[in-house]
């Protein structure tokens, strides 16, 4: 992860002076998770960096997640062509902790690659009268399967795909600038992939909802809220929603930083799993 990173950081200073003039602090979201631009947990309908037209932009993140049971380390890198087309990758890593020890697993922890690919189809974030609305299309690759199997995830890999409609509506709320985000994800995902896709409850894609709301408080903290609706695949374990509230910091255009409270539920047997979540990232 830490080459990952530092290779994204090289590439973000040989090419940073084509988006100098690019589109305004933090409208480029943050990294998430699975390494498309948004929040945390929710991918948004902007594209990574602050490129414009004929531009590029692009940026790299890594970000923990401590629940006290588990821990998820996720790192990665995206690109993007004239805030029309983006590009992502990244690699999560879970440590199962306590579940490892307790199940006796063959494994302590399990990992997935994720390859992203996001248009923007109508609309923009701020100066049109539609909403920027953008699909994507997420490919998750288990490295691991031996502990997905054994709790009854009937594939390693699997893809799936999402609707996402934002809006920023400037002075919207009480003088200050407002963010929403509406998401429509078709997903199979057990643990967003992390303990394999579909199960033995169920194995068929279905639309999960998903939602960011952030109040904008000046051009360089943000703060709000996310959630995101989970599949239940597994008899294993239940599998519950996440929410999260968070702040955003963006200093610069090159730089940004998300802290988060993040409740996680149910995860693999163990229940409350609540935590910290702390993001950092470059752009350009």
């Amino acid at each position: 992860m830490r080459r990952i990173t530092l290779l994204a950081c090289g590439l973000c200073c040989a090419l940073g002076a084509y988006a100098e003039q690019g589109r305004l602090l933090a409208t480029g979201g943050a990294s998430m998770l699975e390494g498309a631009a948004g929040g945390g947990i929710v991918p948004w309908a902007v594209l990574t960096g602050y490129g414009e037209q004929d531009e590029w932009g692009g940026s790299a993140f890594a970000t923990r997640v401590e629940t006290g049971d588990y821990r998820l380390d996720a790192g990665g890198v995206a690109l993007a062509y004239g805030n029309r087309l983006e590009l992502s990758y990244a690699r999560q890593h879970l440590d199962l902790g306590s579940l490892a020890r307790d199940l006796n697993l063959p494994d302590n922890s399990v990992s997935q690659d994720i390859f992203g690919l996001k248009v923007r189809l109508f609309g923009d974030l701020i100066y049109d009268r539609l909403p920027q609305v953008a699909l994507g299309v997420q490919h998750k690759r288990q490295r691991d399967f031996r502990v997905p199997k054994l709790v009854g995830a009937q594939r390693d890999a699997d893809t799936e795909g999402y609707l996402a409609a934002s809006r920023l509506w400037l002075g919207a709320a009480f003088g200050y600038n407002l963010l929403g985000n509406v998401t429509a994800r078709y997903s199979r995902a057990n643990e967003l992939g992390l303990l394999g896709f579909g199960g033995d409850r169920r194995d068929q894609h279905q639309w999960l909802g998903e939602a960011s709301l952030a109040v904008l408080l000046n051009p360089r903290w943000a703060v709000g809220v996310e959630y995101r609706e989970k599949p239940d695949n597994l008899s294993f374990a239940g599998e519950s929603d996440w929410q999260d509230v968070f702040i955003g910091y963006f200093p610069s255009k090159h730089v940004s930083l998300v802290l988060a409270y993040a409740r996680l539920g149910e995860i693999a047997t163990y229940d409350h799993q609540d935590g910290v979540y702390l993001s950092l990232q470059g752009s350009f």
